[in-house]
């Protein structure tokens, strides 16, 4: 048997999708054939634009619907008005540094509603439309930090550990059924924003641009090398493939051998 991977006539959800990873994500799913509902919590010209621009690229039907994903009721409302997910890519998500007793309530606060609340309001609202529709994925976009640890990014290392720990149980509560739950675990992805951080970090260390990437950004990076956001999509469209219909409750790491340290 040989599979071919076309998504036509499958909706993909995808959070936090009007940049980087998102993005990334939700364009590499459009053209594979999935229609599109991009999101985020800002409700500009520019986000709109994004669909109608995916749309025109790949001739899928792509909308763009606001919700601050630190809100159920609006995490809840957007798969509502969407109408219908076959695809949920589970990807909003924040940061913030600090140590434990210096760390601020309310960014721990936010960091778990966006980066893991989120995700258990959006999969509790699809998976009813999975299953009147008999087929869905589940894709939620944890990181090397859910897998290991660094200091000072207490929040998002719990919520990505949670993230993984909700694809599991998701996937245990699918497993006889034709849906699937996985969790992919990125390392350094060179998206616009890493983009913007690299020439600050050039003058905080007196750095080459190489060196910046190499000695600080990828230091745990054993490839050296930033995964791709196409790449980041590429993995999330093998995934809603029938070749990956038995990977259900794993992780899958996109990280350059992060996590073989």
């Amino acid at each position: 048997m040989s599979f071919e991977i076309s998504l036509s006539g499958k909706t993909a959800i995808v959070t936090g999708s009007n940049s980087g990873i998102g993005l990334g994500i939700a364009r590499e799913l459009a053209r594979a054939g999935a229609d599109i509902v991009l999101n985020s919590f800002t409700d500009n010209a520019e986000d709109h634009d994004l669909a109608k621009e995916i749309a025109q690229e790949t001739g899928v039907t792509a909308r763009y619907i606001q919700a601050d994903m630190s809100k159920a009721d609006e995490c809840r409302a957007l798969i509502t008005k969407a109408g219908t997910c076959d695809i949920l890519i589970n990807n909003a998500g924040i940061q913030h540094v600090a140590g434990i007793p210096d760390f601020p309530v309310e960014k721990w606060d936010a960091i778990i509603a966006i980066n893991l609340s989120s995700a258990f309001h959006t999969t509790a609202i699809a998976l009813p439309m999975m299953r009147a529709a008999g087929w869905g994925r589940v894709i939620n976009i944890a990181s090397a930090h859910g897998l290991t640890a660094s200091p000072y990014k207490s929040a998002y290392i719990a919520a990505k550990h949670g993230i993984v720990g909700l694809t599991k149980t998701t996937a245990l509560e699918t497993a006889k059924e034709p849906i699937t739950a996985n969790a992919i675990c990125p390392g350094y992805v060179l998206t616009p924003i890493v983009e913007k951080q690299i020439p600050d970090t050039m003058k905080e260390y007196d750095m080459t641009r190489e060196e910046v990437i190499e000695n600080v950004m990828l230091t745990r990076q054993p490839s050296k090398e930033f995964a791709t956001v196409e790449q980041m999509g590429g993995t999330a469209t093998f995934l809603c493939s029938d070749a990956a219909a038995q990977i259900t409750g794993t992780t899958i790491s996109v990280d350059g051998g992060w996590t073989a340290l």
